[in-house]
């Protein structure tokens, strides 16, 4: 196991050099860099990049720098650190990035892993407890669903699964604003944010209280859409325990149908389940919703990504992808370990 983990954590380093590598070549071709956009704002005001995406002039900037002298660009380059060739930009980035430093934003003027940190406790709110209602409602409902298949609980619980499964999360957030955040119909859950504007001045079961209001409406956009996967999963995953031959043995022997389906067939059964339980629970953690965190104001991980892409922000972008792919990828690491943890049968040294 040791010499396995030894690998798997070397080939990490080429797989994160390969990542970082595209995504700067890439960055290198889009239009409308951050020096661009300096320029429009210098000289259109504000009016936004957007009007101005497709007017590039031969050297590559906007008809808005048309009108400002070479030395001018010159300093808007060196200022963003253009004034270096490519190759030289991405492997002081690299260098850096060994120390964890993220670099600065452009436009948010403060260091990305700042930025990170203080975005993160909105997506760890959205990921967590997706991730803890997702498990406790499609296992319950899966094994159920497994021990009572074909039957007319297993149908009607299978159509309103797959259709919340049909319907896109950002559609029913909307569709829940409308209803229930003072839309159309009733004023009953909060319109934005995590917290009310007076949650300082509340009491700590008041603030408790106040939290979990406000998570409501993205937390049940988020979640219904996860059920469908999750639980039929699980029913299949039971549904090929419960017809081995030894539970047929169990059920010859007398043992009670509980005592077989808790004390044999879970075990069994929760295999393929829980070794994705690292990897879903990293990515519910780190990966934010942007649509939902749109919909309903929540300023966290997703739609700084998104400000991010539009602003050419370049290393809120490349250090975003940095961290997350990071954690990606000892994420599955762990999902091997766990595997191997659950089912000792398997022995990843025996594969090589």
């Amino acid at each position: 196991m040791g010499a396995y983990i030894a690998k798997r954590l070397a080939l990490m380093i080429p797989t994160l050099f390969g990542i970082l590598l595209i995504s700067f070549i890439v960055i290198q071709f889009v239009p409308g860099g951050p020096v661009e956009q300096l320029v429009v704002q210098l000289k259109g005001g504000h009016e936004g990049a957007a009007e101005a995406g497709g007017q590039v002039s031969r050297e590559g900037l906007y008809r808005g720098g048309e009108g400002l002298s070479e030395e001018q660009l010159e300093q808007f380059r060196a200022f963003y650190g253009f004034d270096k060739p490519a190759y030289v930009r991405f492997f002081d980035m690299v260098k850096n990035y060994l120390t964890f430093d993220l670099g600065e934003s452009y436009f948010y003027q403060r260091g990305v892993g700042e930025l990170i940190v203080e975005k993160l406790p909105v997506s760890v709110s959205l990921g967590i407890w997706t991730f803890l209602i997702t498990y406790a409602v499609s296992i319950p409902l899966g094994i159920a669903k497994a021990v009572r298949d074909g039957t007319r609980f297993d149908s009607i619980t299978s159509t309103i699964i797959l259709v919340g499964y049909a319907i896109p999360g950002f559609v029913l957030g909307l569709v829940l604003l409308v209803l229930f955040g003072g839309g159309s119909f009733w004023q009953i859950f909060p319109l934005r944010g995590l917290t009310s504007d007076n949650f300082e001045d509340l009491s700590l079961i008041g603030k408790v209280l106040d939290y979990f209001w406000h998570l409501v409406l993205p937390i049940t956009a988020m979640v219904v859409g996860n059920f469908a996967v999750m639980t039929m999963l699980t029913k299949n995953s039971f549904l090929e325990e419960i017809r081995k031959q030894y539970v047929l043995t169990a059920r010859a022997k007398g043992l009670p149908q509980r005592y077989i389906l808790y004390r044999h067939v879970f075990r069994n059964a929760l295999i393929p389940i829980v070794t994705g339980f690292p990897a879903a629970f990293i990515a519910a953690f780190f990966t934010g919703s942007l649509l939902i965190e749109t919909i309903f104001s929540l300023d966290g991980l997703g739609l700084l990504s998104y400000n991010a892409v539009m602003q050419r922000d370049y290393p809120v972008v490349l250090g975003t992808l940095y961290v997350f792919s990071l954690i990606g990828l000892f994420g599955k690491l762990l999902s091997d370990l766990v595997y191997v943890w659950v089912d000792p049968r398997i022995h990843f040294e025996a594969a090589r």
